[in-house]
């Protein structure tokens, strides 16, 4: 199965997260925050990066960003527990990654997951 990077700071979520993920035999990374995302992405590969928008030290935006531009090939997904303000147009989180509405069921998160692992490209 996939090597997957689960970025959220909250407990209760992260762990609920990474059980539902190994259940379906995934090999499960999970860290508190953005900053320790980039840590951990210096030093694994990883097939998915999931990560919550709103997260201290580095928030999801900035983290993914941040992936978009040095693993270009890293898919990721998005989750958050706030509906994007109406303003919003298309270059904002929205055209970063998808993202999974909280709160989600086991069964929203793993068709999430493995629509995210669909559309990852080959890595070169």
């Amino acid at each position: 199965m996939a090597r997957i990077l689960v970025a959220e700071d909250e407990v209760p979520v992260r762990e609920f997260i990474r059980r539902v993920l190994e259940q379906r035999g995934h090999d499960v990374v999970a860290v508190s925050d953005g900053a320790e995302a980039v840590v951990k992405l210096a030093r694994m590969p990883f097939d998915l990066l999931l990560t919550d928008v709103a997260m201290p030290n580095m928030d999801g935006v900035e983290l993914s960003l941040k992936v978009a531009r040095d693993y270009p090939k890293l898919p990721v997904l998005m989750m958050s527990g706030y509906a994007p303000p109406p303003r919003r147009r298309a270059n904002d989180i929205g055209s970063l990654a998808p993202i999974l509405q909280k709160p989600f069921s086991m069964v929203d998160l793993n068709a999430a997951v493995e629509r995210a692992l669909g559309a990852r490209q080959p890595a070169d």
